[in-house]
């Protein structure tokens, strides 16, 4: 959106000079960067699940309520739940993003251990917090020095976790997101499946639709219900993105003076920017954005596991790094100056394995999964992580007994015998099995797989930019700008 309003030259000129609410966070951040070794540019997305205004001030409940339909404004505090890093190359060309999973367990920068990157933020700004108002300082003050804090502990924590630069960075919270999509709307989108979810007030039906702004707040919010649940909800994200992109170029919105000073107001009003971001220059750099020419990926998880009585995604962040510099044509970690300290890891990096290859038909098998362990919740996460690898999520029930097994039905075969080299076992057909079902047991001793375990989708996934990176490397499938696509 702020590029759209750049790129029109004069009225950039006009009203972009005074009036954007702007961060020094990224002053933080110079000395432990990697070294930059061209002229691209990777921008953050933050997307702040908060249901405050820039104040701290609590937004009207009747509005949150049933405009956001987003619960109590007592919820969900400052958890960054949408984090996208979009790499623009220094020649204009394709612009590569990924989205990073809100549960993914990292290493929290400022020596604060392990947590879902998500929470980087909250935690950082409640240390902050505390320590000014110890200091004095109340009110519109103190909530904004301790967000500085969130910022750029959100900053470093994800500059770490993928080994490369943040240059620029864009914060909006709930209401933004609303107040944009109210200015847009109606913006399309397509559904694979008709949803109904009474938490986040998605309700609507297959095929192609339009949204008005409440129903695009649902729409992207969206994770109960969905085979992938948050990763699901991460597709729906960039499908929108997509949608309302595709949607403002082909009616030629970027000329509606009306329509670009609309979406100026909320960018004041409701948007965060780094105080270092030349908009006008910037927007000269990246005509591939407003142009659709850019792709997004979900960045792989290694699996589902409970950590501080949270479920969280297991992630290999020597992989991931791999994954993101090799897409972007970037070194990593080498090539960091004398000041910078290394990248911390989430987890120590795992042995490769070679797993079977998940059946191209993976989405027609449904996979029941039965917990006979005795450890808590191993079910859920084995079917979550089933799901995550394209399988059709079935029954999850709890076993009086018995060892881990994995039995299946006609025309499973294929499928049953990847998900038990998963586990270590030995499929076995059964006549008690329906038809394309698998039925997976987990015994005494079952833990849930580690980093090294199979973690990738089926592969109907859009290869990435780079033909060295295989069609399969990301979470699920990968969603190209510029029109509107299907998502779950």
């Amino acid at each position: 959106m702020i590029l759209a309003i750049a790129g029109t030259g004069w009225l950039a000129g006009h009203w972009l000079t005074k009036g954007l609410t702007t961060s020094k966070a990224l002053e933080a951040l110079r000395r432990s960067a990697p070294r930059k070794l061209d002229g691209s540019v990777n921008l953050l997305l933050i997307g702040l699940d908060s249901r405050k205004d820039m104040n701290g001030d609590d937004l009207p409940r009747e509005f949150v309520q049933e405009e956001l339909h987003a619960g109590s404004s007592a919820i969900g505090g400052y958890n960054t739940n949408t984090l996208i890093l979009m790499h623009i190359p220094a020649d204009g060309g394709k612009v590569t993003a990924f989205s990073i999973p809100r549960d993914d367990y990292v290493q929290v920068a400022g020596g604060r251990g392990e947590h879902k990157i998500k929470e980087a933020y909250g935690l950082a700004k409640a240390e902050a917090q505390d320590r000014l108002a110890a200091q004095g300082l109340k009110g519109a003050e103190l909530e904004h020095r301790s967000r500085e804090a969130g910022r750029e502990a959100t900053l470093a924590t994800v500059q770490d976790f993928l080994g490369v630069p943040i240059d620029h960075f864009a914060e909006v919270n709930l209401l933004g997101f609303y107040d944009i999509a109210k200015v847009v709307q109606p913006v399309p989108v397509c559904l694979r499946h008709a949803v109904h979810d009474r938490f986040s007030g998605a309700d609507f039906p297959a095929g192609r639709q339009e949204l008005d702004a409440r129903q695009a707040l649902a729409f992207v919010r969206q994770r109960h219900g969905l085979a992938g649940g948050d990763l699901d909800r991460t597709h729906r994200q960039q499908a929108f993105l997509s949608s309302v992109v595709h949607k403002l170029a082909s009616q030629g919105a970027w000329g509606d003076l009306g329509k670009l000073e609309g979406l100026l107001d909320v960018v004041k009003k409701d948007v965060v920017l780094d105080d270092q971001w030349d908009l006008l220059d910037f927007a000269r750099q990246a005509p591939n954005l407003t142009g659709g020419n850019a792709e997004f990926h979900t960045l792989p998880i290694a699996g589902f596991a409970t950590r501080k009585g949270e479920a969280v995604n297991l992630v290999d962040p020597v992989r991931v790094r791999s994954l993101v510099q090799e897409m972007i044509g970037h070194p990593g970690h080498e090539g960091r100056s004398d000041n910078a300290h290394p990248a911390r890891s989430a987890s120590p990096a795992a042995p490769p394995t070679t797993p079977p290859p998940v059946p191209a038909d993976a989405s027609s098998t449904t996979v029941d999964v039965h917990n006979a362990s005795g450890v808590h919740g191993a079910a859920a996460a084995e079917s979550r992580a089933l799901s995550a690898l394209g399988y059709t999520p079935g029954h999850i029930a709890n076993a009086p007994g018995g060892v881990t097994s994995v039995v299946h039905g006609r025309g499973a075969g294929a499928a049953a015998r990847q998900i038990a080299a998963r586990l270590g076992v030995t499929a076995s057909p059964s006549d008690t099995v329906p038809a394309r079902r698998v039925v997976v047991t987990l015994g005494p001793g079952f833990t849930p797989p580690g980093p090294a375990a199979p973690a990738t989708p089926h592969p109907t996934a859009t290869p990435g930019a780079d033909s060295r990176v295989p069609s399969d490397a990301f979470q699920g499938r990968s969603v190209r700008m510029g029109g509107i696509t299907c998502v779950d």
